[in-house]
């Protein structure tokens, strides 16, 4: 059986790249930053952190 342990969802608004992370223990957040590499260094290391917590 499957469960979704998150969602991540990565928009570009002019020069801004957002990420919107959902999950059960950290809830909904937002990371922003100019570079798409930043933003996803901000969610995974957020994600590792969040899912290392539980191991």
């Amino acid at each position: 059986m499957e469960e979704s342990l998150c969602g991540v969802e990565f928009l570009k608004k002019a020069n801004t790249y957002l990420a919107r992370v959902q999950s059960e223990l950290g809830g909904l957040r937002e990371y922003r930053s100019t570079t798409f590499e930043e933003v996803l260094e901000q969610v995974i290391i957020d994600l590792q952190e969040e899912f290392e917590s539980t191991a």
